[in-house]
């Protein structure tokens, strides 16, 4: 029965709030984790991982600090692209965004920016903490299964867009495994898909948090990161979201070239 179905989907969803923490987890205002990221290119051809931070203020800012090391002789030879080295920002605000390298502060494109708002929106975090009582969004429990050789439970929400997002419950901790958001083209039909898999929670403040998160555009991998440490409700300061910290900060680095403020 459809009751049923949507009851069960919404009891799961209730054991996996708490099991990330409960109340803690709901009322998460932000976090810093640093670690190690792999990526791949457009082609599919992996890339040398880096050390980044990652700051988030919830819920729709986002400032991402990596080393860009030299890329050795030996990658070039094997089609790695030059890249100088230095420090690199991504910085996301809402509806803004602004980049820093040796080159200056410059503005996200439109389509990073909406991109951006997009996976925001739509995240397993947000649609948990923000979405689940939205009009029109419907619930359904979608069966067992095996995830990363363990069991379990997969619960399906659809928007009122025909989003559809199913998450995969671990049935012995209740702790999320995989999150899929899959929409249709509506000109040609055509499904796409992205997936992020979780694995290695350890707690943080009261709020449990994954060590080691892989993302997926359809059957390709996008990136990997291997947090190291991951810090919750550190009190970060707002200024640090703004334009004006990425021109600082570039002052700071003591480069030759200004800013590039008109950017």
């Amino acid at each position: 029965m459809p009751e049923q179905s949507a009851a069960k989907a919404k009891q799961l969803l209730r054991q996996t709030i708490d099991a990330l923490g409960g109340e803690a987890y709901l009322h998460v205002r932000d976090y810093v984790c640093s670690g190690n990221a792999d990526s791949v290119d457009h082609s599919g051809a992996p890339e040398f991982p880096a050390p980044f931070k990652d700051l988030w203020l919830l819920p729709d800012n986002e400032r991402t600090e990596f080393e860009v090391k030299s890329i050795p002789m030996v990658a070039i030879l094997i089609g790695q692209p030059p890249q100088k080295g230095g420090l690199n920002i991504q910085l996301f605000t809402g509806n803004q965004g602004w980049t820093m390298d040796k080159s200056g502060v410059n503005e996200q494109s439109a389509t990073a920016v909406a991109d951006f708002q997009e996976q925001v929106r739509n995240s397993m975090n947000n649609v948990l903490r923000h979405r689940l009582n939205e009009e029109g969004m419907t619930f359904r429990y979608a069966g067992v299964d095996i995830v990363d050789l363990k069991p379990v439970d997969w619960v399906e929400l659809v928007d009122s867009t025909n989003r559809v997002m199913r998450i995969a419950v671990e049935q012995s901790t209740h702790l999320p495994l995989q999150f899929v958001v899959t929409t249709r083209d509506p000109e040609t039909r055509e499904e796409s898909s992205r997936t992020t898999e979780y694995s290695e929670f350890l707690p943080s403040n009261g709020v449990m948090m994954p060590r080691n998160i892989l993302r997926m555009r359809n059957t390709q991998i996008v990136n990997q990161v291997f947090f190291t440490e991951c810090d919750v409700d550190t009190g970060l300061d707002p200024n640090l979201f703004t334009k004006q910290s990425l021109i600082e900060r570039y002052a700071k680095l003591g480069n030759k070239d200004k800013p590039n403020k008109n950017k």
